[in-house]
């Protein structure tokens, strides 16, 4: 089984073909292909290769499956004696994508 860890988002993770992650919001529609270049290892029977940063002509594709918004958090500050009280919520973008193959 070949696996790679790809870097999107600010974030590292770990995949194989056939996986389906949810990353930080990507500028693409569903049922596009999108590259992840920056490839930081490659693992697979034969060894590993580690980047320094990254992986030379290695490339990640998958495809868009949908966007969409994260489940609600809500953030409750208070400051006691004061009769201060705020609540705010906020639901965090994401991208379904599903990965096609390493390379």
């Amino acid at each position: 089984m070949k696996h790679a860890i790809i870097e999107t988002g600010g974030k590292q993770y770990r995949v194989a073909e056939g996986d389906v992650i949810f990353v930080e919001k990507l500028s693409a529609e569903a049922g596009e292909s999108v590259k992840f270049d920056r490839v930081l290892a490659v693992i697979d029977e034969n060894g590993s290769v580690f980047g320094t940063p990254v992986v030379e002509g290695a490339v990640v594709t998958g495809s868009v499956v949908k966007s969409g918004r994260g489940k609600k958090v809500r953030v409750y500050k208070m400051k006691p004696k004061k009769g201060y009280q705020r609540l705010q919520g906020h639901r965090q973008p994401y991208t379904k994508v599903q990965i096609e193959s390493i390379a």
